[in-house]
């Protein structure tokens, strides 16, 4: 060996242990090591762990749910553990193409996204690999990975360890997860939308949404009260409009729609976008979150919509409610073929995804706002431990609803002119049938009515009736056609044509079998989706059973049981634990012997690290006192840390703040100023003064009361002469009437009304409120307007006061 090949390998150690030492050497190598094949960074990585050792089991490389082929574009989360004790300090992730070296860069395939930059970057020398951000030691790391698109074929994603100075890397092993492409189960749909479309004429489709939502389905903190899907929208439209994406940004609409449930916005944004365009997609809410046919009464909800050649696309989404900004829905699905033609159907079982504008964790978790807003990204089981999709050991989540796209009609001149089948036939001479209507532009009609009942109800011919409702005629000079509508019929059964053909929905799924030994049973429904013209009862089943044996080596020795409850909490909160579920005996065997079902399962659960997420927190606190005395406050409660943050931050709160309301605030009595002292009341002598002042708000909430409005004092001009004394009080007497005569007067006349004469004021009304707080008013209004008056300053007065402001 060489000291130029021992010198590259000891740098390459050095790389995997630490990136920091790997961009240090990068550029110190021989150039002659550049002229060889595979002279990439990448490949030299590969190079140097063929050098690996083998048969290694204290390292694991998990994909989120176990699968065994991918969803192209379809994104998991890829997890790196390390068994109790065991730990590592380096890693290196990369996704190659099934026979591909890494010499090359489109060897490698599909794309990493980082969760968490303090523990994983993008290897500096080598893009598409994902390696350590600091050399430390620790027990896992996660990283999302999104699939090629289709037509990528199988893939290996490669994990390496560096463990003090050991390189563990296996490429058949727990190191290396191999996936092929998933197989489409609904014919030509394409996983990604087209470039172009090469499809003719256009096509109508019907989109129906089938919620599988429930405490059955999904246990775990279900929202008994008011679970419900938000009303649904959606379009059809070309590729240059995203109506939202894995990866991109939650619009102004998507936010309403994720957090409120109210799809005006989202409409709004969609009919912006124009001749993008072709159709808006609108389905009503539904309550409950799961279809049943038994619970509903009636068909899920649904919606038509056309698709063309610069239109192909379909988009929708609707809320999960209660929820933070969790959402379900289909992104740009491509109804347009490669062979030119139209999807005849899509089914599509969903999973929730987040908005990136609220960062709750739970279905009902309080409102928290994201600062800045993340990307749109799905749910996964390993999110948050409160979380009700939460699974320690990586599962995939059950899809909460089904969607199903299926075509009914093609119209125009076709390039794909060979029908997919017989049924395509038949809807699309249908629509053809439908569209010859000879109603003039300018008459706007209502829907038909649905034909009435034959006038024979035997086989003798008779005739039926329908009718619609002329709305508008927008030119009287254009005759509109009848309201009324009549064709031939016969009696129920007696039709020469087969009318009486049902139009049925596919079947839902199987019920569990009802036995969970031997031969039982299990059923299955579907309902009607329209009724036979002719008036008659559909006579095709809606409801389908058949037998199911679950053990076919039953004995009477075996005993039938419950099904198995529900998993205890892990015994731990952090790190390994236990967890065990139960189930009871329903019938022992028959003939008298012990039961030999397992009626207790214990089995491992892993809990975040205790040492990585070190949030061991003591109970919340009490709630303190409001921040104010009277109206609108808040109040705080806090909790601590157990356990001193050594190895990261905790992002758990520590703090909550909520509003309260305490009475409301007592409001003072308000007065107006003191008027000037008054002249004194006599000439000579003594004698008094005064002085007023008004209330100009009432006291109310127990607020301070009113002073007084009125004060006086003495007052002495001069002594009086006796024998003028009594000329002078008279004098002084007629005076002060005529004083207060013509005050009256200009009181009445103008008293904050100038040329106006006002009424005295009226009694108070009753309180409005026994307690609590209720009004009263009162009314002062004009006695007479002269002629000098302007209008505008002569008008009707109001007071109102708070009364009765006692608590109930």
């Amino acid at each position: 060996m060489t000291a130029t090949e021992l010198q590259s390998r000891f740098i390459l150690l050095l790389c995997l242990i630490s990136i920091a030492a790997c961009n240090m050497f990068a550029f110190t190598e021989d150039p002659s090591e550049r002229a060889g094949k595979g002279d990439g960074y990448c490949s030299r990585i590969l190079r140097a762990q063929s050098n690996r050792k083998e048969g290694n089991s204290e390292f694991r490389l998990r994909v989120e749910g176990d699968p065994e082929s991918y969803q192209p574009g379809s994104t998991y989360r890829v997890t790196l553990i390390a068994s109790s004790p065991s730990y590592f300090r380096g890693f290196t992730l990369i996704a190659l193409k099934e026979g591909a070296e890494g010499d090359r860069e489109e060897d490698y395939t599909g794309n990493f996204q980082i969760i968490d930059e303090e523990e994983t970057q993008f290897m500096t020398n080598c893009p598409p690999a994902v390696t350590e951000s600091t050399p430390r030691r620790r027990t896992s790391i996660q990283v999302f990975w999104t699939a090629p698109p289709s037509g990528s074929g199988c893939v290996s994603i490669k994990a390496s360890i560096v463990q003090k100075r050991i390189i563990n890397f296996q490429d058949e092993g727990s190191l290396t997860k191999r996936m092929c492409e998933k197989e489409s189960l609904y014919g030509d749909a394409t996983d990604k939308p087209l470039l172009s479309c090469c499809a003719c004429g256009t096509a109508k489709y019907r989109v129906t949404f089938y919620g599988n939502w429930s405490e059955k389905s999904h246990p775990k903190d279900y929202p008994r009260r008011a679970n419900h899907w938000s009303a649904i929208i959606g379009a059809s439209h070309s590729e240059k409009y995203v109506l939202w994406e894995y990866g991109g940004f939650a619009s102004d609409g998507i936010k309403q729609i994720a957090e409120l449930g109210s799809p005006v916005k989202m409409e709004e944004e969609i009919r912006q976008k124009g001749d993008d365009v072709l159709t808006v997609i609108k389905m009503k809410a539904q309550w409950p979150t799961s279809f049943s046919l038994s619970l509903s009464g009636g068909p899920p909800p649904s919606a038509e919509f056309s698709v063309d050649q610069s239109r192909h696309l379909m988009s929708f989404l609707t809320m999960l409610g209660p929820s933070p900004d969790w959402n379900v829905g289909l992104s740009a699905e491509d109804l347009c073929t490669k062979e030119c033609g139209w999807v005849q159907r899509v089914v599509q079982d969903l999973i929730p995804w987040d908005a990136g504008t609220d960062s709750g964790v739970t279905y009902e978790s309080p409102n928290k706002p994201i600062v800045t807003q993340d990307k749109i990204r799905p749910l996964t089981s390993l999110d948050h431990p409160q979380s009700p999709f939460y699974d320690p050991e990586g599962g995939a989540i059950t899809p909460v609803a089904r969607v199903i796209v299926e075509r009914i009609a093609r119209k125009g001149e076709q390039c794909n002119i060979v029908p997919d089948n017989v049924d395509d036939i038949v809807a699309d001479i249908a629509q053809e049938e439908k569209e010859e209507d000879d109603t003039p532009e300018t008459c706007i009609y209502s829907n038909w009515s649905p034909w009435s009942a034959c006038s024979s109800a035997t086989c003798e011919k008779g005739k039926r009736m329908r009718q619609r409702m002329l709305k508008a005629q927008l030119d009287l000079s254009v005759p509109c056609p009848h309201t009324q509508d009549f064709e031939p019929c016969m009696g129920p059964g007696c039709s020469d044509e087969d009318a009486s053909t049902c139009m049925l929905s596919e079947w839902i799924s199987w019920s569990p079998c009802s036995l969970t030994c031997g031969m039982g049973t299990r059923s299955r429904e579907r309902y009607v989706k329209q009724f036979p013209d002719d008036g008659s009862v559909c006579t095709q089943p809606t409801e389908d059973t058949e037998n199911c044996v679950v053990n076919e080596e039953c004995s009477p020795s075996s005993c039938l049981v419950t099904e198995w409850g529900e998993w205890d909490v892990c015994s731990a909160t952090c790190g390994l634990g236990m967890k065990r579920r139960e189930r009871m005996v329903k019938m022992p065997p028959a003939d008298g012997s012990i039961c030999g079902a397992e009626v207790l399962e214990v089995v491992k659960c892993m809990m975040p690290e205790c040492h990585t997420i070190p949030c061991m927190l003591t109970p919340w606190s009490d709630w303190s006192d409001c921040s104010v005395t009277c109206g609108k406050g808040s109040r705080t409660r806090q909790r601590m840390l157990k356990s001193s943050v050594e190895l990261g931050e905790c992002t758990e709160d520590l703090e909550q703040v909520e509003k309260c309301m305490l009475p409301e605030c007592p409001i003072d009595c308000v007065m107006s100023d003191w008027t000037e002292w008054s002249e004194c009341n006599k000439s000579c002598g003594k004698g008094h003064t005064i002085r007023t002042r008004m209330v100009k708000l009432e006291p109310q909430f127990g607020g301070d009361p009113c002073a007084e409005t009125i004060q006086r004092k003495k007052c002495k001009i001069r002594k009086c002469n006796r024998g003028q004394a009594n000329s002078d009080e008279k004098k002084r007497r007629k005076e002060q009437r005529e004083k207060r005569r013509s005050k009256q007067g200009r009181t009445e006349v103008t008293s904050e009304h100038p040329g106006c004469k006002m009424r005295p004021w009226s009694s108070w009304t009753e309180c409005t409120k026994l307690c609590g707080g209720g009004i009263q008013e009162r009314l002062m209004t004009v006695k007479q307007r002269f002629k000098t008056a302007q209008l505008s300053s002569c008008k009707d007065r109001k007071e109102i006061r708070a009364c009765n402001v006692h608590p109930c």
